[in-house]
């Protein structure tokens, strides 16, 4: 007896993916027309028959959740930032406590993988952990949006797009780290992180950090500006790069613990000792922050509340309720790198 053609049967003549069958299959517009009509065409000549039941299960909800952490580079093979992994810890208990399997894996940043994510049927809805460059990953959120996938992110407020995030107040997390250094007599405070709309979280801090500045008529020097991505060696040759640069500076304010962490040891390679040379302080409070040496000051993140509150709103959004972005205040944790 003859097997009943299938959708991957289908792929094979068509030469694309499954995932791009069940699309065109469904007029799905991220199919454009020349495919659609192909794959149309090799599925009337095989007498395809869509299975009711199989795509029904579309309809149906799995009472799991996917939770989609972007890959950064790690000076270990996680390839996860440390920052992330408590509010892992915080979603996990989340979705249990509300009767929800989670189902963690790596964002695939290929062009389709918000569609092939969404047709495996695999959860309910997403919850997005990071991004690396804004401006690549906002395309990706347009997708999402377009495909009516249930989704929340964790990070700044997007303003053109109706997306729901979770946050903290960077900016005014910058403004108070920076009012810090400020109270503990230093004037020239240097900013090691990227300052630009590739990284809003970043430029939020920044932007919070000028303004303390400002505010204690103090001059905004943008020689004292250095780029440097979330890792332990960005923050390392941020610093190297600054000093190399022969600017004066009394402090560091590092967009993230991981960055703090790097340009500490690049000031210590220099004879600079911490905090009577240099004044240091980050952003996150990573588990390793309060080992450092010395103890990091950093503006702390609420990273238990944050993975409840991502939980709550998605799942407020599968049910077809309301949701709304919330940006969480930051705590200063004040430790031995500042002074006091």
């Amino acid at each position: 007896m003859k097997s009943k053609p299938t959708s991957f049967d289908i792929a094979y003549q068509a030469g694309v993916s499954q995932s791009t069958v069940s699309r065109a299959l469904r007029n799905s517009p991220l199919v454009n027309e020349e495919t659609r009509l192909k794959v149309q065409a090799i599925a009337k000549k095989l007498n395809y028959k869509v299975d009711k039941n199989a795509s029904s299960l579309r309809t149906q909800q799995s009472a799991t959740i996917a939770l989609l952490l972007f890959e950064d580079p790690t000076s270990d093979d996680s390839l996860i930032n440390p920052f992330f992994l408590s509010m892992l810890g915080s979603i996990t208990k989340a979705s249990a406590s509300k009767g929800y399997d989670l189902l963690i894996s790596f964002q695939q940043m290929n062009s389709d993988w918000h569609a092939d994510f969404e047709d495996s049927n695999k959860a309910d809805g997403i919850i997005l952990l990071g991004y690396g460059d804004y401006h690549d990953y906002e395309e990706k959120l347009e997708h999402l949006i377009e495909q009516k996938t249930h989704f929340v992110r964790w990070g700044a407020e997007v303003k053109d797009l109706p997306v729901v995030s979770v946050g903290c107040d960077n900016f005014h997390g910058g403004y108070q780290v920076t009012e810090h250094l400020i109270a503990n007599g230093r004037k020239n405070i240097a900013f090691i992180g990227c300052a630009t709309s590739h990284s809003p979280e970043f430029l939020d801090r920044y932007l919070g950090h000028c303004k303390a500045i400002e505010n204690h008529q103090l001059i905004v020097n943008k020689n004292l500006q250095i780029e440097a991505i979330s890792t332990e060696a960005a923050g390392y040759n941020a610093a190297k790069k600054l000093l190399a640069n022969d600017v004066k500076f009394d402090a560091i304010f590092a967009a993230c613990d991981l960055i703090a962490i790097g340009a500490m040891r690049a000031l210590q390679e220099a004879n600079l000792t911490i905090p009577n040379d240099i004044a240091v302080a980050g952003f996150d409070d990573i588990q390793i922050a309060s080992f450092t040496n010395p103890p990091l000051t950093t503006a702390k993140q609420n990273t238990k509340l944050a993975g409840e509150l991502l939980v709550e709103k998605l799942l407020a959004l599968i049910h077809g309720e309301q949701a709304q972005t919330q940006l969480m205040p930051t705590s200063l944790v004040i430790r031995k790198s500042c002074g006091s």
